[in-house]
């Protein structure tokens, strides 16, 4: 089979591999259809996680077709179409009982934190992910769903990590009517995370970026105000400024490690990898709200030391909510919304790029070239 490979910090090809097999009777072999290239995946790309190994298949959303099944899966049966969350969970454990799905203790040896994510480094368990024409999916009766008829399956994909991920973002907001809710980034994640806000009664929700293509799509998409914090010298004043000098009521940071703005703070994280992520989203984020508001954080950070400002969360009395998205347990709510047209995931999407120039998707989505905003992969026939 044609897979994506990685070969080292901005280095991918796609190499012919095995195709899966079976490795336990609870397994599922999934011929993809469709997949993405996530934000998070560039962490990956540019060497900011650990134990990324060379010879690894990335892509944590990615829908398609059962291929095979293990002889004790029940749910699924061959010719399915399936959609699979990022997270590798058991769907038993202490954690999987009280639905932190993305916390499994039984699929990640290597961490004490998160559990099993697709395609995302050895860190995570060192599964192999769905940019590739098959992927191996364990525990096939607890993670994926059958594609409801009704569903596109570019919203289906959609619903397997970025649609979900901004959605629980606002919801660790713990978001009541009327509040001002500010979202650092306009990425696929943060634009979900302000059109949830919405949904979830806020009364005004405020997009921050540095990239105007990305904000207008938050202001049509999302129906955000948005501020370019290049334009001003100090973008929390100028939301302090905008809340009558209280701060808002919830802030999302759907940024994460690579967030630019200080030059000092980006180099140390994101060249230097001295830090696990630019703490610079998360620290305005935290002198953004106002006393005892809340911060929600659902961008992505690697596991060793950022300079946060700990001290000014612990002062101003703040809630800081967090965790990688357990994602099957937001797609009742989301399939309702989708179902009733409060909500069309695939809008965001603006290129498809087929499997075999995959490396030119990860060179275009890096740079922010062409207006790219969510990138799909298109791996085989619907």
């Amino acid at each position: 089979m044609r897979a994506m490979v990685y070969r080292g910090p901005y280095k991918v090809r796609v190499e012919e591999k095995d195709i899966p097999k079976i490795e336990h009777p609870n397994d599922a072999i999934v011929r993809v259809s469709r997949g993405a290239i996530c934000g998070s995946d560039l962490h990956l790309y540019h060497g900011m996680m650990p134990d990324t190994r060379v010879g690894m298949t990335f892509g944590h959303e990615f829908v398609g077709t059962v291929h095979d099944v293990g002889s004790s899966v029940q749910n699924l049966a061959v010719g399915d179409r399936v959609m699979v969350p990022f997270n590798v969970y058991c769907g038993s454990c202490y954690f999987c009982a009280r639905g932190l799905y993305s916390n499994c203790h039984n699929v990640n040896p290597n961490a004490t934190a998160v559990g099993g994510i697709y395609g995302y480094s050895h860190t995570c368990g060192g599964y192999d992910g769905g940019q590739a024409e098959f992927v191996r999916v364990p525990f096939a009766d607890v993670g994926p769903s059958k594609i409801p008829d009704w569903m596109d399956e570019e919203d289906a994909v959609l619903l397997t990590d970025a649609c979900p991920t901004g959605y629980f973002g606002a919801q660790l907001g713990d978001i009541v009517e009327g509040d001002t809710v500010v979202v650092f980034g306009a990425g696929p994640v943060g634009l979900f995370a302000a059109k949830s806000a919405w949904l979830m009664g806020a009364g005004r929700v405020i997009v921050i970026d540095h990239l105007e293509y990305r904000l207008e799509k938050a202001r049509s998409f999302a129906h955000a105000e948005t501020f370019n914090f290049t334009d001003y010298k100090d973008i929390v004043v100028q939301l302090k400024k905008e809340t009558d000098y209280l701060g808002a009521d919830v802030v999302i940071d759907a940024v994460g490690a690579e967030a630019d703005g200080n030059f000092l703070q980006h180099v140390t994280a994101s060249k230097l990898k001295l830090q696990g992520g630019s703490p610079i989203a998360l620290n305005w984020a935290i002198d953004s709200v106002r006393k005892g508001g809340t911060v929600s954080v659902v961008g992505a950070y690697g596991p060793i030391f950022s300079a946060v400002k700990f001290g000014d969360a612990m002062n101003k009395g703040l809630t800081m909510r967090m965790n990688q998205c357990p994602v099957k347990r937001q797609w009742p709510r989301l399939f309702e919304h989708i179902r009733n047209g409060y909500l069309k995931p695939s809008d965001i999407v603006t290129h498809r790029i087929p499997l075999e120039h995959i490396a030119e998707g990860y060179h275009i989505f890096s740079a922010k070239l062409d207006n790219i905003i969510k990138p799909l992969v298109v791996a085989g026939q619907s």
